[in-house]
């Protein structure tokens, strides 16, 4: 598998709903980071779908070279 695009070197912090489908971008390719916008197809990546047990805002991984993806766990700290 080749590397995703590191969309930025830092989270995104992101407002998220309860109840609701959520599809973080694995490519790097999406204009609406870091959520999916379909960029990827036609590639070997595939968003992730998610979702969230509490309303609030989160830290969605921004480099793509998270383990714990798609919440930042500080791999950015090491590109």
């Amino acid at each position: 598998m080749s590397d995703a695009i590191i969309a930025q070197k830092s989270p995104y912090m992101t407002e998220l709903a309860v109840g609701r489908d959520y599809f973080w971008c694995s490519c790097g390719k999406s204009s609406k980071q870091p959520l999916c916008d379909g960029s990827h197809k036609g590639s070997e990546f595939t968003p992730v779908k998610f979702q969230v047990d509490a309303a609030k805002a989160y830290a969605l991984c921004g480099c793509k070279n998270n383990d714990g993806k798609p919440f930042c766990n500080g791999a950015h700290k090491n590109l």
